[in-house]
């Protein structure tokens, strides 16, 4: 139980994107190789002056005494059985063997300090990074469900600072570091993990686990958390999406009968089902948006908007553009339309469907 418990905390983190410049292995092996050569240009330095120093058991400095004194004298062992008696070997040693010296314990104990610093600059950055979030995104699931949702959410203007990703698996989580996204690495079912995420302060999260009853579990987890958010959830079973409805979802998708009912418009019409893949697809041809109805159009009718409107929300009412009472429009409405992807509407989308 102890051990489980270990391991969950061990892999249960938060991976901020940041540009790795070198593997640690590679940092590594540079820093053996400078080493290396610090202690062969004193190995060299020593040997070319070798009688300018006294050996106290043979009298001589061969070159195996050079290896050896520039190996004690850079580790700063320092046995004091070679030592440099001429005036020119000790001004050498003042001048070049010294400043080796330094070098060679600046790359060996660097590693460490790199270490501490970036342990210390993580923190930092993490500390940063809950005390500035707001508002943001959460997506629980980074399969081919989650990774469209973010690039439609990412297409209509949201920021991928605004975004964070939560999978049990390390390999999506790197990737999602890789795209620039934040990830949360662990089982999103349970509160500890969606905490990470800082959960309790999004303003909507999208489901997209690979399992209905995954779902489930999440969207309970969440609304537990977060009583306010707007919950988006996808499910494989038609079945199964009253009860994410019951579990606190504000919208429930379900990707077979969604697939289908396009694969079936495809068939009746090739040009229909283009259309839709269109509308569907953020920041391209034809967009299907929520926006606020302006001033200008209160009082009107849908039919007398700019906009090519296919329903209006009203309270907690969608009525459709040709019902009767969507008609006259009222400031507090909402307005579905369809409009012409521009850089003008990018941004709208992301804010009027989970606002």
């Amino acid at each position: 139980m102890a051990r489980h418990a270990d391991e969950h905390l061990v892999t249960s983190r938060i991976r901020l994107p940041r540009r790795i410049v070198d593997r640690p292995l590679r940092q590594v092996g540079k820093r053996l190789v400078m080493a290396m050569l610090v202690l062969a240009s004193t190995v060299f330095i020593v040997y070319a002056d070798n009688s300018g120093y006294h050996d106290n058991s043979d009298g001589s400095v061969d070159f195996l005494d050079s290896v050896y004194y520039a190996t004690v004298t850079l580790s700063t062992t320092g046995y004091g059985d070679i030592v440099p008696y001429s005036d020119t070997a000790r001004l050498i040693n003042v001048l070049l063997v010294t400043p080796l010296r330094v070098l060679f314990l600046i790359i060996l104990v660097g590693t460490t300090l790199e270490v501490l610093t970036e342990r210390t600059r993580e923190e930092w950055r993490l500390n940063r990074w809950r005390a500035q979030l707001r508002e943001h995104t959460v997506i629980v699931g980074f399969g081919t469900k989650g990774r469209s949702a973010m690039q439609t959410l990412a297409a209509t203007g949201l920021k991928k600072e605004q975004i964070v990703v939560v999978d049990p698996s390390a390999k999506v989580i790197e990737a999602a570091n890789a795209e620039g996204f934040v990830g949360v690495l662990g089982d999103a079912t349970r509160s500890d993990v969606l905490l990470r995420a800082e959960l309790q302060k999004a303003r909507q999260i999208v489901i997209a686990t690979q399992r209905d009853d995954t779902a489930v579990l999440v969207t309970l987890t969440a609304r537990q958390l977060n009583r306010g958010a707007k919950i988006v959830a996808a499910v494989r079973e038609e079945e199964n999406a009253p009860l994410l409805r019951l579990s606190g979802a504000d919208a429930v998708i379900t990707s077979a009968s969604a697939a289908g009912r396009l694969l079936g418009l495809s068939v009746l019409s090739p040009t229909a089902g283009t259309v839709m893949e269109d509308l569907i697809q953020q920041g391209s041809g034809l967009d299907l948006i929520e926006r606020p109805v302006i001033k200008a159009e209160v009082g009107r009718s849908v039919r007398e908007t700019d906009d090519l409107v296919v329903s209006v929300l009203r309270g907690h009412r969608l009525l459709g553009y040709d019902d009767p009472a969507a008609s006259p429009l009222q400031l507090t409405d909402r307005l579905i339309a369809i409009v012409r992807a521009s850089p003008e509407n990018e941004g709208t989308p992301a804010r009027s469907t989970f606002g």
